[in-house]
């Protein structure tokens, strides 16, 4: 498996990496795996709904916003929070989209818990937890059945850009960082490298 840390990366620009990536794997059964690990400027995304309350005001956003091709409502992505995008040949593992959403929030909440952050699933709700409040969020879209798009998690520094929406369409939910839920010092590099050194073997590869 193929890991890159981009650093900080435009949304643009990931996306059109992740676009030439997913084509490839699509048509060479024997590409490797891939995982680009980054960070964004500040930008707003939402998924494929006709739904947009989520927004609340669209013409208010702070930043940019962008329709992309993944399941879920609004999100937002800015300094201080890890990007994860797996590329990942879905047909080796069932073609189960359910199944690799739970296996992505299983892998955060046993990195949360290196940090000493104790994270969970809250049922009925997609992406991790830490007590009531939300420290990482998950959306995937599959093309012929490799993986693009995927995880968020918030490490540290500020959240207001979360302010602006209603993160993922959850009426009343508090994001929350690893930072404050205790990891003092940590930064999203150091949090890169951990998912560097277990992604793969929590893969089976």
């Amino acid at each position: 498996m193929n890991i890159r840390w981009l650093g900080r990366i435009s949304y643009g620009d990931a996306l059109a990496m992740q676009e030439k990536i997913v084509a490839q794997k699509a048509d060479d059964l024997d590409a490797p795996d891939e995982m680009l690990l980054l960070e964004h400027d500040s930008i707003f995304t939402i998924g494929r709904t006709s739904d947009h309350s989520s927004l609340r005001d669209p013409a208010a956003l702070p930043a940019p916003l962008m329709a992309i091709n993944r399941g879920g409502q609004a999100t937002w992505h800015g300094p201080g929070q890890l990007v994860g995008y797996p590329l990942l040949d879905l047909r080796k593992r069932g073609s189960d989209l359910h199944r690799y959403l739970r296996d992505l929030e299983e892998f955060l909440i046993s990195l949360c818990a290196e940090f000493s952050v104790a994270a969970s699933r809250c049922e009925g709700l997609t992406g991790v937890w830490a007590g009531a409040k939300k420290i990482a969020s998950l959306g995937v879209g599959v093309r012929r059945w490799i993986s693009m798009h995927g995880f968020a998690l918030n490490v540290c520094g500020p959240l207001e850009g979360f302010a602006h929406i209603t993160p993922c369409g959850i009426a009343g939910v508090e994001m929350t960082s690893l930072e404050r839920e205790g990891a003092a010092g940590v930064t999203v590099e150091a949090v890169a490298e951990k998912v560097a050194a277990s992604f793969p073997s929590f893969l089976g590869q």
